[in-house]
């Protein structure tokens, strides 16, 4: 897991092939806000991004995730939220296949999470589990872009 903020992203430690990603124009926070909800995804890569809202709940409320194939970027646009997350691999632990490349964990092992604001970011590699749209103090909307990213592109 790697988290910055899109205005130091410099910052972020993020390997070159992500940090590029990141910094082009169509992928900037101020571009991203304003844009409808909908799936963009640019002429000739294979990485794509999912623009939207969605709203907070209570922890004990959200299903925990990973993925096996794509790196997830995770960025708020509008809101906050809070994420919580596992820093072991979670890739062989008991688990249904929800949708292609989203698999839900059963008996999710969380410690850790992470506070997110206008234009934080966090990235989950394969096998890292984590539980998004966590409230703060009360449901609430927040506005996201989540990239996915091929992991052989990494």
């Amino acid at each position: 897991m790697i988290a910055g903020n899109t205005k130091f992203l410099h910052l972020a430690t993020l390997p070159k092939s992500l940090y590029s990603i990141l910094a082009r124009p169509e992928a900037s926070f101020e571009y991203l806000k304003t844009l409808p909800d909908g799936k963009y995804q640019l002429k000739g890569e294979r990485w794509f991004y999912n623009v939207g809202d969605s709203y907070t709940s209570p922890e004990q409320e959200r299903h925990t995730e990973f993925h096996k194939l794509f790196l997830d970027i995770q960025m708020i646009l509008e809101g906050e939220e809070i994420i919580r997350y596992s820093l072991i691999d979670s890739s062989n632990e008991p688990c249904y296949e929800k949708k292609p490349d989203l698999y839900i964990l059963e008996n999710p092992k969380i410690n850790n999470a992470i506070y997110l604001t206008e234009g934080d970011f966090v990235t989950f590699a394969p096998g890292e589990a984590h539980q998004t749209l966590c409230m703060i103090n009360v449901p609430q909307k927040v506005r996201k872009a989540v990239f996915k990213v091929p992991i052989d592109i990494i």
